[in-house]
């Protein structure tokens, strides 16, 4: 075989895989916010519902915390201080 030959298949390889390392990275990351984004809204949704508990049983707790794409992000990505973040911003607005 030519050497040319050679040199050309392992140039078209090593550019297949840089290309689809480049195409998948975005989509890895954007799974791994989503996933975030699905468990804070699930914290969100557990937390509202142990509120709307504590009022039915009769403490006066007058919070809601919005349930939304971007507080559910703040509360997946930063988890614990996302979720004290979104409250104190709740509590202070």
């Amino acid at each position: 075989m030519d050497t040319n030959l050679i040199l050309a298949y392992a140039f078209g390889l090593i550019l297949i895989y840089v290309l689809a390392r480049l195409l998948f990275l975005p989509v890895k990351i954007l799974a791994t916010l989503l996933y975030n984004a699905v468990i804070g809204g699930i914290i969100l949704f557990g937390i509202n519902w142990i509120l709307s508990a504590a009022a039915v049983i009769g403490v006066p707790i007058a919070l809601r915390l919005p349930v939304n794409p971007l507080t559910a992000l703040i509360a997946g990505l930063l988890g614990l201080p996302g979720l004290i973040l979104v409250v104190l911003l709740q509590y202070l607005w």
